[in-house]
């Protein structure tokens, strides 16, 4: 499709006349006068019953062209529009305005935050195009060869004229290679078939592996065994072992698995040889799980060396089809060069094959939910990130004592605790001059040193009284804590996220 710009007006109008009787009378197809014979052959193929538009276009364009060599190439895979778009290829039409047939279509913007009223494109159903490529002219047609309205045998072709055979070959060529590969983008398969991400790959990146908050051993060792699976060919050759391997990521939620395979593809297509990413979402298809499986890893072994990850790989492998991917992992067929990525939170849900078996997934590692030193760094990446905003004091003492106070909490549920704080003071930073009872949630006096609220109605949660204890040790420990209306403010959000928790707080100090 062609995009023509923003707040373009006008409208393609199939015809400039219109005839009496007809299924196609409101296009006007057959008072269109027309000065080319293939576009009228094709306008005649349209208005009546049919059964292979190629055929009728092939022998049309014989006729007209019959000293040139015609080639047919499907747009799908090897788009030569996409190709010249893309600066590779001159590209102009010549064909007269009522020789062509487009629609224009409005192409909303992509976020309403973008702002703007969006652009109209041409999708061309006929046209014909000079293309010019490294010296060399081609006539192109791009012809849509549809038979109706939501018929799946769509054919979407480019007729390519040239007088040199040995030309064309090597314009498809380049043209299909370049099609082939990815510009700024990521290969992600869902719906039962493979497209090309940019915004995926925009996403990737902003990650960053200083972003991930891990114990240092952990970090360096995933860090070493995906570079060194991508540097070692040669050794697995020495050896004679298959150059595969596997990962998982486990864990509960919220800590970090996801961070950790986009900063892995962020460094992989940093590598002088960049290495792709093949991110699966699903196996569902029209053709069923199977054939996606299928499809997955014939990519796979195409792009090898990749890195190809599942994500949430418990609710992707079910037992429908458990059977055919591990046919897949370590079948017959070779996987040479196939890193594969699996996360998930329930490791107990995945089949023993999987979760078990070597030379499928080799290594393991636990995203548990960070302990205490993990949890003071991850409160200095947040001061570090504020660390320009001059409205908020956010002293060192603060991390500790954050730390202190959220034992069980992932990843998710601290960095929740500060945007709520962030938020709750940039709203009403005139509010909180008063400390806020965490026991009964209002302000009053504080009640006498070891004693409880005496306020009637306010909730009482499993493990509220030792999180009261805590706080109130914390805030002795140092009497200046106080004084800061972010730690003032953390308190109030940190007790009404572990109200919230429930059981969940079963997990390392």
């Amino acid at each position: 499709m062609a995009v023509q710009g923003e707040g373009r007006s006008t409208i393609v109008e199939f015809a400039s006349a219109s005839v009496d009787k007809g299924p196609w009378a409101l296009a006007g197809i057959q008072a269109l006068p027309t000065s080319c014979a293939t576009h009228q052959t094709w306008l005649n193929h349209n208005s009546a019953q049919r059964l292979n538009t190629d055929a009728v276009i092939v022998e049309a364009l014989h006729k007209e062209y019959p000293q040139l060599h015609l080639s047919v190439v499907p747009v799908a895979g090897n788009s030569l529009l996409a190709f010249a778009a893309a600066g590779n290829a001159g590209l102009a039409p010549v064909d007269k305005e009522k020789d062509r047939l487009d629609w224009t279509m409005y192409l909303p913007p992509a976020t309403r935050l973008s702002g703007g009223r969006g652009v109209l494109g041409d999708y061309p159903l006929f046209a014909k195009y000079l293309l010019d490529w490294r010296g060399k002219e081609f006539v192109m047609y791009v012809v849509d060869g549809m038979s109706c309205f939501g018929d799946w045998q769509q054919t979407y072709n480019q007729y390519i004229l040239s007088a040199s055979v040995q030309s064309t070959n090597e314009l498809l060529l380049t043209a299909g290679a370049w099609n082939s590969e990815l510009h700024d983008e990521v290969w992600v398969f869902d719906g039962g078939y493979w497209q090309k991400s940019a915004e995926l790959y925009n996403s990737v990146q902003k990650a960053s592996w200083d972003d991930v908050i891990l114990d240092k051993k952990m970090k360096e060792s995933i860090i070493s065994d995906v570079n060194n699976f991508f540097e070692s060919q040669d050794t697995y050759e020495k050896l004679k072992v298959p150059w595969k391997r596997g990962i998982i990521y486990y864990g509960p939620p919220g800590n970090g698995k996801t961070i950790s395979v986009k900063a892995t593809m962020h460094m992989l297509y940093d590598r002088k040889k960049p290495v792709p990413t093949l991110y699966v979402k699903s196996l569902s298809s029209w053709a069923g799980p199977e054939y996606s499986i299928n499809e997955i890893f014939m990519r796979a072994r195409r792009e090898a060396p990749c890195y190809l990850v599942f994500e949430d790989l418990d609710s992707i492998v079910t037992d429908q089809v458990r059977s055919y991917f591990l046919n897949a992992v370590d079948g017959l067929q070779q996987n040479d060069g196939i890193l594969m990525l699996g996360s998930t939170n329930h490791l107990d849900r995945l089949d023993p094959g999987i979760a078990k078996r070597p030379s499928r997934f080799d290594r393991k590692y636990l995203y548990d939910n960070p302990i205490e030193p993990e949890r003071v760094l991850y409160m200095h990446y947040w001061q570090r990130k504020l660390s320009d905003n001059t409205d908020i004091e956010f002293p060192d003492k603060i991390c500790d004592a954050t730390a202190k106070i959220t034992a069980g909490f992932s990843f998710a549920y601290l960095q929740e605790a500060m945007v709520a704080t962030l938020l709750s003071l940039a709203r009403d930073s005139e509010s909180f001059a008063e400390n806020v009872c965490l026991e009964c949630m209002e302000t009053h006096e504080k009640p006498v040193a070891g004693g409880s609220c005496e306020r009637d109605g306010w909730r009482v949660f499993k493990g509220l009284y030792d999180f009261i204890w805590l706080v109130r040790q914390t805030d002795e420990q140092d009497k200046d804590l106080d004084s800061y209306v972010l730690w003032r403010e953390l308190k109030k959000q940190i007790r009404i996220l572990r109200e919230g928790m429930g059981d969940e707080n079963k997990s390392r100090k």
